[in-house]
Formats: structure tokens, C-alpha cells, sequence
């Protein structure tokens, strides 16, 4: 089997992300995308189990290319890099052309895996628009995932309903944390990952014009940006006799009380 894995790498949730000129600044503090690794770990399983190579690809800048080396040292055996400049900004659909034009470049493939969602967008929008772009079917949210018999099928919980679905490879599928419990890469993986394959191509070596994609090409953008107002620390009362009448006195203060029998 020949597995493509989309990978992301994105701003740590715990740094300080800002904004400039209506774009997520990157590059810093940056790490491969949480959903991510559930989504190499399903498609390095299925490569091991059925015999198959994995291939991680991303779009972004010079930095990303972290992101395909965290997927390399979890056990994809080589990875694409788009990287152009005329490419940042792009929006679902921008980037969902880049990513299936960088899949076509590869030749055919068996299934195409991805978390789903990215951890800075979130909009859990481009495995379907990828799928729609290659003309393969879309199997979204997967709890869990098999191949068998030229078929994907997965299970996913929606609405508080347990659906089954299957569909004819090749196919997109885009997995969720409950899925597996991602590898730890030892230090004999971190030291192959260095050796495996890892190619940097740009929109023109995809065929794709700079019109399509980027600032440019996107039908959404950002009208203004601020800062939300840090916030501030709750009030304290101290344990002590006369605590619990200070809890009810404050909350009848704030009428969170009303409607209470006393």
C-alpha cells in the first residue's frame, strides 16, 4: 500500500500566538500538529500490517519542514514539503489545492490520512476538500479504522450515534484522537528519521499558478485583529467559620441566588 499521511506543523497552544496583517504568525514555537500523530500512527500501523511505504506531506514555510521530520521519526519512511511564499495565507480551499496537487505528484495512492482538524484553524474542512479535489471518497472522523479487501471501513461516534462506513480505496479518511495512542520515537528512530527522503517542491513543480492559492486566491479573510484583554483573578474567600456566609452573601450579590428557597 502506498499511504499518504497530511501533516501541519502549528503554533504550540501554550505559546503566545498573535497576528499580523490578519494572518497566524508561524515559526515559532512551532510543533507538529497534536491530531497529527494519531494520524501518522494509523498510517504507519496500516503500512506495517499490510506490507507499504508512508508518505507525510505538508504545505508551509521553511520551518514545517519539522513537522514531516516529527512524522519521519514516528515511522513515515519518506515526505513532501510544498514551500512557497506565494502559497501563505491560503484558506481551506487554497490549501486543499496545494495538497492534492502535491498527492497527484506522487503517483497513485492507496488511502490518504489525516487528523481531523488542525489545532490553529480548526475548521476539520481540508480532508473533505482534498477528497473532493482527487475525486475520492471522504470517510471523516474515524474512532477506528481497517482496510481490508481493497475497502477502508471506519467507525465514528456523531450526535451521540455510532456510525459504520466503508468505501473503495482509494479514499481519504481523517482520524481523531480516540483512534490510537501515537508512538514515542526512540532514539534509533530519531537517528533513521535522518536518512529518510524528505523532498522540497513549489507551486510550479505542482503546475499550480500562485493565483490559485495564498492571499490571493482565497475567497475568506481577516478583517482586523486585537488582543483580547487578559483576565483577571477570581476572588478568594479564605476557609474559616464565617466562610459559608461569605460564599452566599457573594453570590446574592451577583442574584445568582434568586429562585432559591432559603
Amino acid at each position: 500500500m502506498k499511504i499518504v499521511v497530511l501533516v501541519k506543523h502549528v503554533p504550540d497552544l501554550q505559546s503566545e500566538r498573535r497576528l499580523e496583517d490578519g494572518t497566524l504568525v508561524r515559526g515559532e514555537d512551532d510543533v507538529l500538529n497534536e491530531l497529527d500523530e494519531n494520524a501518522v500512527e494509523a498510517a504507519v500501523a496500516l503500512a506495517e500490517e499490510a506490507g507499504g511505504e508512508v508518505i507525510a506531506v505538508t504545505m508551509g514555510p521553511e520551518d514545517a519542514a519539522d513537522g514531516l521530520m516529527a512524522a519521519l521519526q514516528r515511522g513515515a519512511d519518506r515526505a513532501l514539503h510544498v514551500c512557497d511564499d506565494a502559497a501563505a495565507g491560503s484558506d481551506v480551499v487554497g490549501t486543499a489545492r496545494v495538497l492534492a496537487a502535491a498527492i497527484r505528484s506522487l503517483g497513485e495512492v492507496d488511502l490518504v490520512v489525516a487528523g481531523m482538524a488542525s489545532l490553529d484553524g480548526l475548521t476539520s474542512m481540508v480532508p473533505g476538500a482534498v477528497a473532493s479535489l482527487l475525486g475520492m471518497p471522504s470517510l471523516t472522523l474515524a474512532s477506528e479504522l481497517s482496510v481490508a479487501g481493497g475497502r477502508v471501513r471506519i467507525k465514528r461516534l456523531a450526535d451521540g450515534f455510532e456510525d459504520v462506513l466503508s468505501a473503495p480505496l482509494p479514499a481519504v479518511v481523517s482520524v481523531t484522537d480516540q483512534l490510537n495512542e501515537p508512538r514515542y520515537p526512540n532514539f534509533a528512530a530519531l537517528k533513521a528519521a535522518r536518512k529518510k527522503p524528505l523532498d522540497t517542491v513549489e507551486l510550479a513543480d505542482l503546475g499550480l499558478d500562485e493565483a490559485e492559492v495564498g492571499i490571493a486566491g482565497a475567497s475568506t479573510g481577516s478583517l482586523g485583529e486585537e488582543m483580547a484583554d487578559a483576565r483577571g483573578g477570581g476572588a478568594v474567600i479564605e476557609a474559616g467559620p464565617d466562610a459559608g456566609r461569605a460564599v452566599v452573601e457573594f453570590l446574592a450579590e451577583r442574584g445568582l441566588l434568586a429562585g432559591l428557597e432559603r
